[in-house]
């Protein structure tokens, strides 16, 4: 049994030992305090690896295809950001290349590099460190707000160019189902208990 703060209403009250899908809610104001995921860490492992598959996928491969009075065009995530910095905006594109390209890629390989640290006791102290990391990038990771906008970008120059979809395009939206799905699947409570577990033991 663990005591939390409510962040909601700040009212310090004690966690009960969850079963596996169980949630503990405030008293307060029931607002979700902690989750006890139906699936261990292997199932966790697996949507992360699936994610940074497709997480290169969408970096590597072509975006779209732009064709218009004869000429045709391709682009990748990291090359539209790269020919926004080259029209003189600097600034958007840095922020394009963080937002869309380098936190959920980031994000996506420290969350594998941590369930693969605690799939085996003990789990290293370097695991809490880049659990840190993965809940300060989470934030940053927009791939639906780049797939929205997109989209809103593809509904305004079909009228001048064909645009046809690529493989990229796909896995930007399968990107977007499986970043939640893999937040959802975590038990970051049972991973800090282990990492601390872990330090403990070898302070």
């Amino acid at each position: 049994m663990s005591t939390v703060a409510c962040h909601g209403c700040d009212l310090l009250q004690r966690i009960p030992t969850l079963a596996r899908g169980g949630k503990a809610r405030c008293r307060r104001c029931r607002q979700v305090l902690a989750v006890h995921p139906k699936y261990g860490i292997d199932h966790s492992l697996a949507i992360a690896v699936a994610a940074l598959v497709t997480v290169a996928i969408a970096n590597l491969t072509p975006l779209m295809t732009l064709s218009a009075a004869g000429r045709t065009a391709t682009t990748t995530l990291a090359g539209g950001a790269y020919e926004m910095w080259l029209q003189g905006a600097e600034v958007t594109a840095v922020i394009v290349a963080f937002c869309a390209v380098a936190a959920p890629a980031a994000y996506v390989a420290l969350m594998v590099a941590v369930l693969l640290a605690v799939r085996r006791a003990p789990a290293p102290p370097w695991a809490g460190l880049l659990l840190r990391w993965v809940d300060r990038l989470r934030p940053w990771s927009m791939s639906e707000v780049l797939l929205l906008g997109i989209l809103v970008a593809l509904t305004k120059i079909a009228e001048l160019a064909t645009v046809i979809p690529g493989i990229g395009m796909y896995a930007v939206g399968a990107l977007v189902l499986l970043l939640p799905w893999l937040a959802s699947s975590l038990d970051p409570h049972g991973i800090w208990r282990q990492i601390e577990w872990t330090a403990g033991e070898r302070r």
